[in-house]
């Protein structure tokens, strides 16, 4: 167990202690002088020197421990300890909420699975949620001797590529059920229209591209690409872009590049600046035919060697424009949806630290109190003089 300031500068509001101090020790009586005949002829002495005296110690003390009290709550000081044992149970959103409160072992904390972790007692939440992550929070917020029971739907959406690892045993009971998933827009099947523009010296790289998009398109009328020079501005919201130069990319085709766009490159194309390059086409000797990576939320792709049939004898095969609409399609996401008895989670993840617990707001209540006390000491009727 430990104590801990989150705000340690806090502690600087600890100067304003002087303030009690300077008003009580400069408090002085009221004097009023009266004149007495007799004492016109009296010698004037010296004034004997009066020492600092401090008054009022109850209300001195008040207001110190008040502004001592306001500075600590600056400072939001939490306190860390083991809340001791108990059981925890949480439910996944589409798991019936009557059946997860059966399973729950006498005298638990009931919640939800979701964001927040709200009380089980509620309506279940909407919309998908990323079990994987909320176990490992909810696994790192719990004492450490505390039990956790997590009811799942025999179906979960919204998981990891691998099985969850946490610092304690779960009890995992699948139910039936399937969780709740994000409707998503049904996506075309059809390739992304190919926007070509090549410079001079490239038509024969340009007439296998035009090829190749002819191949993908579904009807001879919608065959023919956006094929131009590089003076012809690219249109708005194209998704892939064929720019057949040497050198390195301009600023615009860079941008597009960087807000998703994907780019297909001739091996004269400088790609400095782009980022690493990862093979992504091998013939059958094992010889990389197009390389390519990332930049921002988009992708670039580049030939290796001349786009002529005799160098790359793989621009006449069949199969080609499917290989490069494979290179310029999005990746496919990975999958997200399990079986619940698939996914237990594994032990052997490193313990968190005990849950901090926030002493603002019982500070804050104790120094409404001290207020009232201070301010019953300084306006009392027995009271002398207020500073």
């Amino acid at each position: 167990m430990s104590a801990a300031l989150l705000a340690p500068m806090g502690l600087a509001a600890l100067a304003a202690l002087m303030l009690p101090l300077l008003i009580h020790l400069s408090r002085r009586d009221i004097q009023r002088p009266i004149a007495f005949a007799a004492l016109r002829w009296l010698e004037p002495r010296p004034k004997p020197r009066r020492r600092p005296r401090l008054d009022e110690l109850a209300l001195l003390s008040a207001r110190l421990a008040l502004l001592t009290l306001l500075a600590l709550v600056l400072a939001r000081p939490v306190w860390r300890g083991e809340s001791g044992r108990g059981a925890w149970l949480a439910a996944a959103p589409g798991a019936d909420p009557a059946a997860a409160r059966a399973q729950a072992p006498r005298g638990a904390h009931m919640l939800w699975l979701a964001p927040g972790f709200p009380g089980l007692g509620r309506r279940a939440p909407a919309g998908m949620a990323p079990i994987s992550s909320l176990l490992r929070e909810l696994d790192a917020d719990l004492p450490r001797e505390a039990t956790l029971t997590v009811v799942v739907p025999a179906v979960l959406q919204g998981v990891d590529a691998e099985r969850p690892r946490l610092s304690r045993a779960v009890d995992w009971r699948v139910l039936p059920g399937e969780s709740p998933a994000v409707a998503t827009p049904a996506t075309s099947a059809a390739p992304p229209p190919l926007v070509l523009r090549s410079a001079p010296g490239f038509e024969a790289a340009a007439r296998y591209l035009r090829a190749a998009v002819a191949a993908w398109a579904p009807s001879p009328t919608l065959s023919a690409p956006d094929a131009g020079p590089l003076s012809e501005p690219l249109p708005q919201g194209v998704h892939a872009v064929a720019w057949l130069a040497p050198g390195p990319l301009p600023a615009a085709v860079r941008d597009r590049l960087a807000k998703g766009a994907a780019v297909l490159l001739p091996a004269e194309a400088s790609i400095d600046g782009l980022g690493p390059a990862t093979p992504l086409w091998r013939n059958a000797q094992g010889r990389t035919l197009v390389e390519g990576g990332s930049l921002g939320r988009g992708r670039w792709r580049r030939f290796t060697g001349p786009l002529d049939s005799e160098t790359m004898p793989e621009l006449l095969a069949p199969d080609f424009p499917t290989r490069l609409e494979a290179l310029l399609a999005d990746p496919t996401p990975p999958p997200t949806r399990v079986w619940a008895r698939d996914f237990q989670p594994l032990l052997g993840a490193r313990a968190g630290g005990a849950p901090a617990q926030d002493l603002t707001p019982a500070l804050a209540l104790l120094a409404v109190a001290l207020f009232a006390l201070e301010r019953w000491l300084a306006t009392r009727r027995q009271r002398a003089q207020t500073p």
